[in-house]
């Protein structure tokens, strides 16, 4: 006997709250600061960007924090036009991969700043490795989007 079964649409809010710890607490700090803060392994020397508290590639415990370049260059990006849940502002918007300068590791977040409206735009003026730099927010609280973007260097 086949059934039939109903889909039905529904958005699920869940409000939370989650214990950063002391690596995420310090780098948030940072960012309150207008520091972008890294975590630097002691064995192999790579800079990881957000901080961490242990190394990826050789397992190393991390203590060491570093204040790390606000420059750095794209690695990929991704432009989207839609708003989704979880999104973060209102399309469009870019997200990337940006390569701190001095840092062993790609770090994610937004690109942004005059005539990146429009995937023409964006196509024409953001390549691998274009050079970008930090644009931060006015009011800064302890939180990943303290920084606004990343906004292509002149």
């Amino acid at each position: 006997m086949q059934k039939d079964y109903n889909t039905l649409e529904n958005i699920i809010r869940l409000p939370h709250k989650y214990a950063a710890g002391p690596i995420f607490t310090r780098f948030y700090d940072g960012l309150r600061a207008g520091k972008i803060l890294g975590s630097t392994c002691p064995n192999c020397k790579k800079v990881l960007v957000p901080a961490r508290s242990f190394c990826p590639q050789c397992h190393a415990n991390l203590d060491e924090f570093v204040e790390v370049a606000q420059e750095g260059e794209v690695v990929s990006w991704a432009y989207s036009d839609k708003e989704f849940f979880g999104s973060p502002g209102k399309p469009p918007f870019i997200t990337a991969l940006i390569r701190l300068d001095g840092t062993g590791c790609n770090f994610l977040h937004l690109l942004g700043g005059d005539g990146l409206n429009t995937l023409e735009n964006v196509q024409a003026k953001v390549k691998k490795g274009t050079r970008v730099k930090v644009v931060w927010n006015e009011d800064k609280i302890g939180r990943m989007l303290d920084i606004k973007y990343f906004e292509p260097v002149s």
